[in-house]
């Protein structure tokens, strides 16, 4: 069998186990398995690069792909860390426990070169804390940004929290109530490093949708060179060509998936024609920035 076909195969057992394991089991063999982990994090590798959302806009869809890639080894057991932005109170160790033995990735990696590992949390883009920590812990890291239409990103997370029961309220109320509940919480996470703020995490519908400012965020904590944008819709419509792009990016083998499924998508009504327009004039100036950043037009403005 290929090594293309290995790790698809691997990643089914994976998927299949998750399926049938009751939840409380997965989460004791999660605690057993950051255990050791920790115990073990001075041989572990540390992530070559994260990709830190944004948040409905294809990051499950490109995890998978990425931990299908014949050298790279997955972080353990699940996708999001999530320790630059709500886990930054645990050890160094703890984090470096996520990731696999260096000895063991070179191993199953020596037919296709030097191994790499990743994080991908996708509530790294919007905490106002988590560049500067990426930058005092890993200063050459890479960052893997994912942007899509920001109108359909505000829905998309609004129907995902709503379906997970952060959210009572119908989507115009939602929007309506979000200036309020995030008043004041990024002074207050900035003051008290501790706070965890449920609102900004799971109502900033439209201000996860200001994607320039985030961005520029991580630029200016790393540096331009290490930050990579991706145009979701761009990547959905051709996905193989889009990922192949950053493969090259990263320095890795380009390596060209049979099937590429877009995940965690929630069919529903789109909203009315005249919520969406003035939603999308409230995004007009952040767009317009992005378009520096990018290079070129997003392609919800064409």
């Amino acid at each position: 069998m290929t090594s293309t076909g290995l790790t698809a195969k691997r990643t089914a057992v994976l998927r299949s186990t998750r399926d049938i394991v009751p939840d409380g089991t997965q989460e004791a063999i999660r605690k057993a398995t950051r255990a050791v982990g920790r115990a073990t994090s001075g041989v572990r590798m540390l992530p070559d690069f994260l990709v830190v959302g944004a948040q409905r806009c294809g990051t499950t869809t490109l995890y998978r792909l990425l931990v299908d890639h014949p050298a790279i080894v997955r972080p353990l057991f699940h996708k999001g860390i999530g320790y630059f932005d709500i886990g930054y109170d645990r050890p160094w160790s703890w984090y470096q426990g996520h990731f696999p033995v260096a000895a063991v990735a070179a191993a199953r990696t020596r037919r296709t070169g030097a191994p790499m590992t990743f994080d991908s949390s996708g509530y790294y883009l919007f905490h106002p804390l988590a560049p500067e920590r990426i930058a005092a812990h890993l200063p050459g890291v890479k960052i893997v940004v994912l942007v899509r239409d920001p109108v359909e990103r505000a829905f998309s997370a609004y129907k995902h929290e709503r379906a997970r029961g952060f959210e009572t309220e119908d989507f115009e109320t939602a929007l309506a109530l979000e200036p309020a509940r995030l008043s004041g919480e990024v002074e207050r996470m900035r003051e008290d490093p501790a706070y965890l703020s449920f609102h900004h995490r799971h109502h900033a519908y439209v201000g996860r949708g200001r994607y320039a400012e985030q961005i520029v965020r991580f630029q200016q904590a790393l540096s331009p060179e290490q930050v990579f944008v991706i145009d979701a819709n761009r990547f959905f419509d051709q996905p193989v060509e889009q990922f192949a792009r950053l493969q090259e990016w990263l320095g890795l083998p380009v390596h060209h998936p049979a099937k590429v499924e877009q995940a965690n998508a929630r069919p529903s009504k789109p909203m009315p024609a005249g919520l969406r327009t003035e939603l999308l004039a409230g995004f007009e100036s952040s767009d317009a920035e992005l378009t520096t950043i990018l290079g070129t037009t997003p392609s919800w403005r064409l």
